[in-house]
């Protein structure tokens, strides 16, 4: 079945490149929008926000024991604590829908449930209060409100939802973990205190080098964001201290090798997912083999057809940290509705098409399929509320 599946691919490749009419503006255009979109991940995100991500995973399966999440966020967990932790776990992290999978995979791989990881991936890129903040003064407070209330209970409800669909694949996955011939008890040296401190650094070099800029000047964001480099060199300099005073050499070693393992992992995959999604509807104001009048034609009013384009367009489309939202305005300005608006901000930021494949790697893809179309339906859902409401 393997090898069938590669002929596949290869077919498919061939025939792309047999017929597909490069010469043609809008081919060419497309093509050269991918790596347009490519190269601006690469110099936006990759530095600041995707190797910090890596090393946090990687840290987390060195600092942290398995036994740990399996206590905490393991299938015999309380449930108001592993899941009310991984749905505003997001709240402080400026992260977008590829940004979080490392910490994703890190977090599943060490015995994390399907539920509350599902959770965490959910909410991480959809709830960081900036996003919320710059939502309200944009797009109206109601806007902000709903899409924070919106984006913590579908964290839940969604991973609810897995868990009970996948409930006998995840007893067979825990129980696995448990027979496992894995160290189950605290990996980490030093105090824990020191493993807290440490843990807060590398998150801080993660919250700092992202912060985006505020409306206002005069306000914490403003002081913050001028501020930002020199907050990111000292929690920089936290961690390389933290890493030569309180772990070992090999722990060290181990700590470079989980990453490494990650980002091999990972990167791959969501270049290449940027790169297909930018070739099919191109960055903000550019345009990709999909043409963007197709997109603002079809997002007006509030019927259940625009509601559910808002939700699938959003799903697929990468959309890098807070750039949703002048996207948003734009289209709102043209004649998108509030609910479609509403659909795609709970559905656009936390899934991108490179996000779903890393997802898939991860949990397969029966588990990532179901996911995709749970955001996407019940981001419907509410878009339709939300527009016979407002």
């Amino acid at each position: 079945m393997k090898e069938f599946n590669k002929f596949l691919m290869l077919l498919g490749i061939f025939l792309y490149v047999y017929f597909v009419p490069f010469d043609t503006p809008r081919v060419s255009g497309a093509i050269l929008e991918g790596f347009y979109m490519l190269q601006d991940y690469v110099r936006e995100h990759t530095l600041t926000c995707l190797i910090p991500a890596l090393f946090i995973a990687g840290a987390i399966s060195v600092k942290v024991s398995q036994a740990s999440f399996i206590r905490y966020f393991g299938a015999g967990a309380k449930k108001i604590v592993s899941y009310g932790v991984a749905s505003v776990s997001g709240t402080i992290l400026a992260v977008c829908s590829c940004t979080i999978l490392p910490l994703f995979t890190g977090i599943y791989s060490r015995g994390a449930g399907l539920g509350p990881a599902i959770a965490f991936v959910y909410s991480g890129p959809a709830i960081n209060i900036l996003a919320i903040v710059l939502t309200a003064r944009v797009l109206g407070a109601e806007m902000g409100i709903a899409r924070a209330i919106g984006a913590i209970s579908f964290s839940l409800v969604i991973g609810l939802i897995m868990t009970i669909i996948f409930r006998k694949d995840e007893q067979n996955r825990q129980t696995a973990i448990s027979q496992a011939k894995v160290n189950l008890s605290n990996n980490s040296s030093g105090s824990p205190l020191k493993t807290i401190m440490f843990f807060i650094s590398l998150v801080g070099v993660l919250l700092f080098a992202t912060w985006a800029k505020p409306l206002n000047e005069g306000t914490l964001f403003a002081i913050i964001y001028h501020n930002k480099w020199i907050l990111t060199a000292l929690s920089l300099i936290s961690v390389i201290v933290s890493a030569f005073t309180t772990m070992t050499k090999d722990e060290n070693i181990s700590w470079m090798d989980e990453t490494w393992v990650y980002a091999k992992q990972i990167i791959p995959l969501l270049f290449i997912g940027v790169l297909v999604a930018g070739f099919l509807l191109g960055r903000p104001g550019h345009e990709g083999i999909v043409p963007s009048i197709y997109v603002e034609s079809l997002v007006g009013g509030n019927s259940l057809f625009s509601n559910l384009f808002a939700s699938v367009v959003g799903a697929f489309m990468y959309f890098a940290t807070l750039t949703e939202i002048p996207i948003l305005q734009g289209l709102m300005g043209a004649g998108m509705g509030k609910g479609p608006a509403l659909a795609l901000l709970l559905s656009g930021p936390a899934l991108s098409l490179p996000n779903m494949l890393v997802i898939r790697s991860v949990i397969g893809t029966k588990k990532t399929v179901v996911y995709v179309l749970l955001v996407i339906v019940m981001s419907t859902l509410a878009g339709i509320i939300y527009g016979y409401l407002f």
